[in-house]
């Protein structure tokens, strides 16, 4: 973690610790974790999704939604949200 005293550009709130090293000359666009969030779901929700009938490749959970189109030569390797999650930590 860094450590510093930097602010929110979205809302001013002060950041002390980030999991990067901030990029001096684009310290103004650093967001506090709640603004983060915020973008984040705002985002998130304005995806459009996609309904199947998918498996996962990895535990076999059913896949009934996705926010993007799979390709069907590459649906087989699909993973549910927390092998997905699992596989990349």
């Amino acid at each position: 973690m860094f450590k510093g005293n930097w602010s929110c550009g979205s809302c001013g709130a002060p950041i002390t610790e980030l999991p990067f090293e901030p990029d001096p000359a684009r310290a103004g666009g650093l967001t506090c974790k709640e603004c983060f969030k915020k973008k984040q779901d705002t985002r998130s929700s304005d995806r459009p999704k996609h309904t199947g009938n998918w498996s996962c490749s990895k535990c076999g959970t059913a896949i009934t939604e996705l926010p993007f189109e799979p390709d069907p030569a590459r649906a087989s390797t699909l993973s549910c949200k927390e092998c997905f999650k699992a596989s990349r930590q």
